[in-house]
């Protein structure tokens, strides 16, 4: 037995010799990330009608865009506006915080020249608002707004793409992920949506539009359908719905199971590749990609205090000084002399309140001085009523004293006179 517990501690040490602990790193990142949770921000532009929140709903399988509250292509807006929507989704423990943003007003008006230009502000907004996140001192809360893909909707004309479609994806393609889609796609037969498709893809090239390409990955089902979605992706609206078409059966246990025929519309490669498989290579695209082309123009722009090339080079800019104009350690500068006169401020604000106890104190104590003093007067003339009372009764007691005093020698002395008198009467008796 001894020696058999000996071999089991050999094997064990064996075992720890060859054991480190890093093969649980990716499950240790698994637990943070789930703990933290994920974000995405999805855009969705095109004309009014197109079925945009519908397809959303139908998505994400939530109901972002109800009845009470409909979409924002259905409010009537008169120019272009950027709005967003946000809803906490939670699958399997995870949790996912969704940001969509609708674009109402895109292409309604009969004048649409410039009307991209809202959505480029607001693209731009969002990388600003992480580059100063990244440039401050303190970074631990850092939310990324920032736009991870937009699906642009093409409106079923079946003439190729219209000059806003091309416009406005030369506009974005190198600020975003975009994702072309041929909205409503069951008002064409399939021919012509074929035809459609090969029209786009063409056009796409021919002006050298970027569109955002699924890279492949190691699972042969995906790469499969990264092949498919090479073109711009259709859906089908069926009624009410932006599901794809479907066919139900009913199972041998009595329950009817139904199947997303993907035949008839790309909507479950869409999703499937939107959600289950590209999410995250969104997400890094916009990191790696488009946001380092912004973050490198923006610092390009600067030298190292902050002056604008031009201006280095002799040139002048018209171009005022702002937050966006300086380099991040001169914004680091800039946020400490703000925090050093915000806590000069600080302190003559304490000061005044300091100085306003202390007076505040002293009246208070002058206060006290003064009805100490006021009650030392009124004791003082207390006892010296008291005083004189005591005096007046010492003096009317001593009167009282002397008269009883002077009363007993009288009475003495009339005592004594009387005995004499006796004395020399009985003395003359006697001769």
């Amino acid at each position: 037995n001894s020696v058999g517990f000996v071999n089991l501690l050999q094997n064990q040490q064996k075992n720890l010799e060859g054991y480190v602990g890093f093969a649980s790193l990716p499950n240790q990142v698994y637990r943070k990330s789930v703990k933290r949770g994920f974000e995405f921000t999805l855009m969705v532009v095109g004309e009014s009608g197109l079925g945009k929140s519908t397809l959303i709903n139908s998505l994400f399988l939530t109901d972002l865009y109800s009845a009470e509250y409909p979409g924002p292509s259905h409010r009537i807006k008169k120019t272009v506006q950027v709005e967003q929507s946000k809803v906490l989704i939670k699958e399997g423990g995870v949790q996912l915080l969704l940001t969509i943003v609708d674009t109402p007003g895109f292409g309604d008006a009969v004048d649409n020249s410039n009307c991209w230009q809202p959505i480029i502000d607001h693209i731009d907004s969002k990388f600003e608002d992480y580059l100063n996140s990244e440039s401050r001192v303190n970074r631990r809360q850092m939310p990324d707004s920032r736009i991870h893909c937009c699906l642009y909707f093409i409106a079923p004309s079946g003439h190729g793409l219209k000059p806003l479609d091309i416009e406005f994806m030369k506009r974005l393609h190198e600020k975003v992920n975009v994702i072309p889609l041929i909205a409503k796609a069951d008002t064409l037969t399939p021919e012509e949506c074929h035809q459609f498709k090969k029209q786009i893809m063409c056009e796409i090239q021919e002006h050298k539009i970027k569109i955002y390409e699924f890279p492949e990955t190691d699972d042969e089902e995906e790469n499969r359908l990264v092949k498919k979605i090479k073109v711009p992706t259709t859906f089908f609206i069926k009624g009410e719905s932006c599901r794809p078409a479907r066919t139900s059966y009913n199972t041998p246990g009595g329950s009817q199971k139904v199947i997303e025929n993907g035949d008839h519309c790309d909507f479950t490669i869409l999703r499937d590749m939107l959600i289950r498989t590209h999410m995250q290579d969104l997400k890094d695209m916009t990191n790696n990609v488009h946001y380092e082309n912004y973050r490198s123009r923006k610092l390009a722009a600067v030298t190292y205090n902050g002056v604008d090339n031009n201006r280095a080079k002799g040139q002048l800019s018209t171009k005022p000084d702002t937050v966006e104009g300086m380099s991040p350690l001169a914004q680091m500068e800039e946020e400490r002399r703000e925090h050093v006169t915000k806590m000069k401020k600080m302190e003559m604000e304490m000061e005044q309140v300091f100085e306003m106890k202390v007076k505040e104190k002293v009246q208070k104590l002058k206060d006290s001085e003064a009805e100490l003093q006021r009650r030392h007067e009124q004791m003082k003339k207390n006892l010296e009523a008291q005083h004189r009372e005591l005096e007046e009764k010492r003096r009317v007691f001593e009167d009282e004293r002397a008269n009883w005093e002077a009363q007993q020698r009288m009475e003495q002395q009339k005592m004594e006179a009387s005995r004499t008198l006796e004395k020399n009467k009985k003395k003359g008796k006697i001769f």
